[in-house]
């Protein structure tokens, strides 16, 4: 083979290898965010298209009569939730209820007599027409606790802080007390806010991933659409201040 032969196949060979295609990655474009909507839920038992919740606050909770209490009027406030069961609850609960409350208004008289009357005097320090002002906010208490919407769970709930409320010591009450308030309330909150996911609307996009495909250089470069996630979010529609009207049923 001649020397001119050998430099011509060598320049031959890499004029080849520089047409051979070679693979390169190629940045899918972000596809774009598809908003659709989301049935709604279910309206919750009890529940009505016109029906009043207080709006939520801005921690997510709700304003109940239950916040920000003393340790007396955290004692006076479960009896009250109690005594509410006791009037309202029926079907097989109803004996075990009335019984276990009445068992606790015996066992623990001195202590509920004791923070009734430190409740009251905290009213009444704040001047004016406290009794008024202390009236209006049993009426308010007992409303809320006897909300009919919730009751199974409500009395449920009852028929459990009763049973453990056997054989609880004076001493012990206040503590138990600011423990299974937020229980007996938990079924009325739980209402609420299973009214607003019920009224949620709209939807939350979620950002694509990108995806990247390889190709060859030669051809088109092909873009992998992925369609975006949808979360639905609660974005309540604000409803009035509830009107407060003691339900009837209470005391049938």
């Amino acid at each position: 083979m001649s020397r001119r032969f050998a430099l011509l196949s060598v320049t031959a060979l890499g004029l080849l290898a520089g047409c051979a295609q070679k693979p390169r990655t190629v940045a899918a474009v972000a596809p774009p965010v598809i908003m659709v909507p989301v049935p709604a839920p279910v309206m919750p038992k009890g529940a009505s298209p016109t029906i009043v919740i207080p709006v939520a606050l801005a921690d997510g909770t709700y304003p109940t009569p239950n916040r920000n209490l003393t340790t007396s009027a955290k004692v006076w406030h479960l009896r009250a939730a109690l005594n509410v069961a006791a009037l309202a609850c029926r079907g097989p609960q109803e004996v075990v209820i009335v019984a276990g409350y009445n068992a606790l208004l015996s066992a623990q008289k001195p202590v509920l007599a004791k923070a009734e009357a430190t409740y009251a005097s905290e009213y009444k320090s704040g001047g004016g027409d406290w009794q008024d002002r202390y009236d209006d906010s049993m009426t308010r208490l007992y409303n809320f606790f006897s909300q009919s919407p919730a009751r199974d769970d409500f009395c449920a709930a009852a028929q459990t802080v009763l049973a453990q409320s056997a054989g609880l010591t004076a001493e012990a009450l206040p503590a138990f007390a600011a423990q299974n308030l937020p229980v007996l309330e938990r079924p009325f909150t739980d209402f609420y806010r299973a009214v607003d996911a019920w009224r949620g609307r709209t939807v939350r996009p979620v950002q694509p991933q990108l995806i990247v495909s390889r190709q060859y250089a030669s051809n088109m470069p092909v873009q992998t659409v992925t369609q975006a996630r949808l979360q639905p979010i609660s974005q309540p529609v604000p409803p009035a201040q509830p009107r407060l009207k003691l339900d009837p049923s209470v005391f049938q």
